[in-house]
């Protein structure tokens, strides 16, 4: 959507993979009401699109899904990027073997010579694996107050991230459309994506974490762009936007208790298969599920243990985590704290609204390291 402009240096990227045998799937798409709302700007994407299409007209071993032309838009409440990613996987399943891989991207995602070999090596090393959540590394915006706000959301992303995986759950994932790879046989057996305005992939990198297990390592990297953009209602675009103050209360840093409190009741999962003892979630799921009977039903429908571990963590998913987590206080100071307890050296105060720029991107990137070295050590 929108990208006349991006997606011909995505071509070009790929052009130049190492690894030839593969197929480009490419959807262009926005609601059909654009060509005729009052809205200059829905207009203006109705035409770049249109400039994208006549790109496209002639290129080779590109399947193309026309989900622009007037008459062949979405409708305006089924519309949007999940829609954009099931009508391609829709297409995929069509034309494609069990065992081949779905590589996601967007159009602005920048990928290097030997990203798709780099997954496929990756998988293939790894066939139990369900999906892969491949490594990102967000470049700097030239603007500064983008910029700022850019890092702020990686260094959010990355941090929760890295305090799941600390504890051993399953669903410690970054979920982002443009660093998603998975075989087509796993995308079935999860009975696919589920089309939303937003949150798609986490919801579908959900659903693989449930099923499965998730690869976090692999040699690739994917660099999405982050870029200002209301074109989805959160995300990277939407964060890009939001003040640090905004972004204080929507991606807040959650501190190392709530993170242990989830940890230690992970850790009563086998106990819990014998009998109803207390956990720190047992208030929060009592009140989340409406019962006082949390583990019983869990207990009689699942009668070996490692069945029973694995529904509780269906239990409680990567969704209730985080809802679980919006009970504690939050501060950027956690996040100094976290790294500071991991042996990095921080600065002694951070503030996202006026530290030195290069003093963020120092952080974020500690954290990158970080995040690269345990995903190859846990992941």
């Amino acid at each position: 959507m929108d990208e006349p402009d991006a997606l011909p240096r995505l071509l070009r990227q790929l052009e130049a993979q190492t690894f030839r045998n593969f197929t480009i799937y490419i959807c262009v798409n926005q609601p059909d009401d654009w060509w005729h709302d009052d809205n200059d700007a829905h207009l203006q994407v109705c035409l770049h699109n249109a400039d994208t299409l006549r790109l496209l007209a002639y290129s080779e071993n590109i399947i193309l899904l026309d989900h622009c032309s007037e008459g062949r838009g979405w409708p305006l409440r089924k519309s949007g990027v999940g829609y954009a990613r099931q009508a391609l996987f829709k297409a995929i399943q069509a034309h494609a073997t069990l065992d081949e891989l779905v590589v996601s991207l967007d159009a602005d995602t920048l990928i290097p010579p030997c990203y798709l070999q780099q997954v496929l090596d990756s998988m293939n090393a790894h066939p139990e694996a369900h999906a892969l959540a491949v490594p990102y590394y967000h470049p700097v915006p030239d603007e500064e107050t983008c910029a700022r706000s850019l890092l702020r959301y990686e260094c959010y992303m990355r941090h929760y991230f890295l305090s799941l995986l600390l504890i051993g759950s399953p669903y410690a994932f970054s979920a982002l459309g443009s660093a998603m790879v998975f075989p087509l046989w796993s995308y079935n057996r999860v009975g696919g994506i589920t089309p939303l305005p937003a949150g798609e992939d986490f919801y579908l990198m959900q659903k693989f974490a449930k099923t499965g297990s998730l690869l976090l390592s692999t040699p690739a990297l994917v660099f999405p762009q982050g870029r200002p953009s209301p074109r989805v209602p959160f995300g990277t675009g939407p964060a890009v936007l939001t003040t640090i103050t905004q972004q204080q209360q929507r991606y807040p840093f959650y501190p190392a208790e709530a993170f242990q409190a989830v940890e230690k009741t992970i850790q009563k999962f086998p106990q819990l298969f014998l009998e109803d003892i207390p956990t720190p979630m047992t208030p929060f799921l009592q009140q989340q599920l409406r019962t006082s009977d949390i583990w019983g039903p869990l207990r009689r429908n699942f009668k070996h243990q490692e069945q029973f571990i694995h529904a509780c963590h269906e239990r409680v998913d990567g969704l209730r985590i985080l809802q679980f987590m919006k009970g504690f206080p939050t501060s950027d100071c956690n996040l100094l704290k976290f790294l500071q307890q991991q042996g990095k050296t921080v600065p002694s105060h951070l503030d996202f609204a006026t530290s030195p720029l290069p003093e963020l991107v120092s952080v974020r990137d500690t954290l990158f390291r970080l995040d690269q070295a345990l995903r190859r050590q846990l992941g």
